[in-house]
């Protein structure tokens, strides 16, 4: 039986994710605050939804990748939201990187009205779901995993991993980004150093990589740092890694609750999460 799909949040990652969905032959609704992004898919055959309340009475199975946990509660528990107008049996992805709680909080209302909820966590960035090759971290009843099937199918030809019980696509997406973020500080001093003693950077890049101790991600970090001073300090540069920061000091306060919750110490994690502005390149003295 076909589903009907929706999706809650057009941005960077959720725009290519929910452009799969009505070319694969979903009958889709969108919701965004935002009318540019909407405009978009409807015109790749998506419907328009005004609230996520009217998105909800037209879909079965609804991802949602917006950018923090209180967005996540207001299109879902809000007025107009998500769980007023979605019919039982129905299913909701959480793509966003949130703290555990915050999926719990939302499957618990979900599940007084029949729906299941999954954390359905992405990683591998825009560039990954425009050519459908990001990677779900999956939590939830696997019901409702496999109800989701189609859609997880139509926006990514890679098999999803699933992690277990609700909450812990959650927890998994927070533990890849903290390996991340230090990752890339473990790349950018090696650079500062390297720049300051004269060492070209070619040598040290070429080396790491030999060794495997520079890995794919940590090169791909470094290219943003070669970039000629004006492309760097320009505006539209320092908006992008400006947002980027963000997200990235969001999901590092997030793992280092999740840490103090369960009584261990991340002290490296914590001074990384002092140095995005640093990593990121971003002219911003009261976060260096």
């Amino acid at each position: 039986m076909s589903i009907r799909t929706g999706f809650i949040g057009l941005g960077n990652q959720g725009k290519p994710i929910a452009s799969h969905l009505a070319p694969a032959g979903f009958e889709t609704t969108v919701y965004d605050i935002a009318s540019a992004p909407v405009e978009e898919l409807v015109a790749g055959g998506a419907k328009a939804a005004s609230t996520p309340r009217e998105l909800g009475a037209e879909a079965d199975v609804v991802g949602i990748c917006v950018p923090e946990d209180s967005h996540v509660l207001a299109v879902t528990l809000g007025e107009n939201g998500l769980l007023s107008g979605m019919k039982s049996g129905g299913v909701i992805l959480i793509h966003s990187t949130v703290l555990p709680e915050t999926i719990v909080e939302v499957a618990a209302a979900a599940a007084a009205r029949e729906l299941d909820v999954l954390d359905a966590c992405v990683t591998g960035g825009a560039g990954r779901a425009i050519n459908k090759e990001i990677t779900y971290l999956v939590g939830g009843p696997e019901r409702a995993v496999e109800k989701a099937r189609p859609y997880f199918d139509a926006t990514s030809e890679i098999a999803i991993v699933y992690a277990g019980e609700l909450g812990n696509g959650a927890k998994l997406k927070l533990c890849l980004n903290l390996m991340t973020y230090i990752q890339w500080a473990a790349a950018y001093e090696p650079m500062a150093l390297a720049r300051a003693i004269g060492l070209p950077l070619d040598v040290l890049e070429s080396a790491g990589r030999s060794n495997g101790q520079l890995t794919d991600l940590m090169t791909s970090f470094l290219a943003a740092h070669k970039l000629p001073d004006d492309a760097r300090k320009s505006d539209g540069f320092q908006d992008l890694m400006r947002g980027h920061m963000q997200i990235a000091e969001k999901d590092l306060a997030w793992a280092l609750k999740l840490a103090r919750q369960a009584g261990v110490a991340l002290p490296v994690g914590s001074l990384v999460s002092q140095s995005m502005a640093r990593l990121y390149g971003v002219d911003d003295e009261g976060r260096r």
